[in-house]
């Protein structure tokens, strides 16, 4: 059970949200009867606290305009949130302030922190990276964060329990390479050391995550963010397409990004340094559960293009010519 103190300070900061606060909405947030709360009350006052007292059908209590608690009481939980949210709002352009104003934000969080809490917290914000595809995101697991964010840092290898997309269950090792932020989702991607192969897992399928003896050094080459792209681009599905396209690689990106498909030179039209502005013939995978939505897509690419496999997508994008044909006649 909670101590008195602990509900005087809860109280503090159900006042410090903002509005006017009945008793009866008091006392079920904190547990307690109203005569209590008013205790509390009291108590805030002899603190020199200015909790105002309302009256009227819709009275109840609230802080005087302007008040601010100096010290900032955050539970590292909360502060982790926090910070995630300033930090994944500024990479992400979610938020409507300048990017320093998020940066200065964060550094007056993390100065006024308790130096254990400050320093736990350093190793999930340098863990992180992101990928070009912002969405809205929900905070992970802090606990699963923090332990996979640490091993992350020192390059320790982790235990943990995943649940797949099948439902089914299993316990693995990993030497995770980093923490990735990719259209609304977390994952962490890195080796699995019983296959010998990489794997990018979703943070919010984690059920638990300790960290294990020993150490592991990451291979060079792409980072974590191109990682998870690239597994995406390469996961199993139930179809395997291959197009040539005529345009340049961001025409071709606008439409199909990295985490969908690969793009590849084709042909003797290789582009000069590295040309991503040239218009030439460009090989294009992808994997992909349904065709249905691909012919959209080709269409609204509006490049010249040839379908080499499967057979199906090609009826599929004829069927899609002859409706508009048909469409077009009848306007």
């Amino acid at each position: 059970m909670p101590r008195p103190a602990a509900r005087v300070l809860t109280l503090l900061e159900l006042l410090q949200s903002g509005g006017t606060r009945t008793v009866a909405e008091l006392a079920d947030r904190l547990g307690v009867e109203g005569r209590t709360v008013r205790r509390y009350v009291d108590q805030l006052i002899d603190l020199d606290v200015p909790v105002e007292s309302v009256r009227g059908r819709y009275g109840g209590y609230r802080l005087a305009p302007g008040y601010r608690m100096p010290p900032l009481m955050l539970s590292d939980d909360e502060a982790l949130a926090v910070l995630l949210g300033l930090v994944t709002g500024g990479r992400t352009g979610l938020t409507t302030a300048e990017r320093t104003a998020s940066e200065t934000a964060s550094a007056k969080i993390r100065r006024v922190l308790p130096k254990h809490s400050a320093h736990r917290l350093d190793a999930p914000l340098e863990a992180l990276d992101f990928t070009d595809q912002p969405g809205t995101f929900e905070a992970p697991d802090a606990g699963i964060l923090l332990t996979l964010a640490d091993a992350v840092r020192h390059r320790r290898p982790v235990a943990i329990r995943y649940t797949d997309r099948e439902g089914r269950r299993s316990e693995r090792s990993l030497h995770a390479y980093g923490i990735v932020a990719h259209a609304g989702r977390w994952y962490v991607t890195g080796a699995d050391p019983a296959v010998g192969e990489d794997r990018t897992l979703r943070l919010d399928r984690i059920a638990d995550a300790r960290t294990l003896p020993g150490s592991f050094e990451p291979p060079a080459g792409p980072g974590p963010a191109q990682r998870v792209l690239s597994g995406f681009a390469a996961a199993e599905y139930r179809h395997e397409v291959t197009l040539r396209i005529h345009g340049t690689v961001e025409q071709i990106r606008a439409h199909l990004p990295a985490g969908v498909a690969t793009v590849e030179e084709h042909g003797d039209e290789p582009a000069t340094d590295g040309d991503r502005t040239t218009e030439r013939w460009l090989r294009v995978e992808l994997r992909a559960e349904r065709l249905d939505w691909l012919p959209a897509v080709l269409a609204a690419l509006d490049r010249p293009f040839v379908i080499e496999r499967p057979d199906e997508l090609r009826d599929l994008v004829v069927a899609l010519a002859d409706r508009l044909a048909s469409r077009a006649r009848q306007a």
